[in-house]
């Protein structure tokens, strides 16, 4: 029986692909078989070229910034992966960005900044993406959210409706596109070691709170969040839509 898992000469993009939960999801997906291309903005990808090259994989990386994207820069983003690994099969919309402020005080400039990154740029790469998902019937969109897609957090509304939000889209895509075989996903990780939990793992009590209601008791890994990327990829999860694969570490349960 062949390997369900084994995504070997599928072609990926992974926004946000270097460094954080993308990078984990990028090198996870390479190690899986899959060549990857991915998005930066500030962080060099070198390192996580690097990794999927020595996974075996076909890499390629592009500059993006997704803040005010439009329907041409979503466009040109899928067909450089594209034309850089030669198809896709897969697309990760992974960036995203978080700001804290109280919400008395938040300006209507950075909420909009939030929105614009997480959840407009997450449907105009999937609409690029999954036109030409639907026309070669089939494809993988695999959106990224939070376990914030499912509470309201602290100081964080933009972020929180945001990921509220991409997982009414994925089940809005998944309507539409899984009768022409295309499966469209969400992941909902918890708590991880990323730039975008740095303050709070600086912040000795809000740390300590957040680890005591963890039942793993720790923040995860990135590469930790890979493997339900690499599942919902992947062959084993052909009847899997619309669903949301939450990886907290028993946050919402507890």
């Amino acid at each position: 029986m062949s390997n369900p898992f084994d995504l070997t000469g599928r072609k990926a993009l992974v926004t946000g692909g270097a460094t954080g939960i993308g990078e984990g999801i990028a090198l996870g997906l390479a190690a899986a078989g899959a060549d990857v291309a991915l998005t930066y903005r500030t962080h060099q990808p070198d390192e996580a070229l690097a990794g999927i090259e020595a996974a075996g994989g076909k890499s390629a990386a592009v500059k993006a910034d997704f803040t005010g994207m439009n329907q041409a820069a979503a466009e040109d983003v899928v067909t450089f992966a594209s034309d850089a690994l030669g198809g896709l099969d897969i697309l990760v919309n992974n960036a995203g960005i978080i700001h804290r402020e109280d919400s008395t005080e938040m300006a209507m400039g950075d909420w909009q900044r939030v929105l614009s990154v997480n959840l407009d740029s997450v449907w105009l790469l999937s609409q690029a993406a999954g036109k030409r998902m639907v026309a070669q019937g089939a494809g993988r969109i695999i959106i990224v959210s939070s376990v914030l897609g499912s509470q309201g957090g602290l100081r964080v509304p933009a972020y929180a409706s945001s990921k509220h939000a991409v997982l009414g889209l994925t089940k809005a895509l998944c309507n539409e596109w899984a009768p022409h075989g295309v499966n469209v996903n969400s992941i909902a990780p918890g708590y991880t070691a990323t730039e975008n939990t740095q303050a709070l793992r600086d912040d000795p009590d809000r740390a300590k709170a957040l680890l005591d209601r963890i039942p793993a008791g720790r923040f995860a890994d990135p590469s930790e969040i890979a493997g339900a990327a690499v599942f919902l990829a992947s062959d084993a999860a052909t009847y899997c839509h619309g669903s949301t694969v939450t990886v907290d570490g028993g946050w919402l349960a507890r």
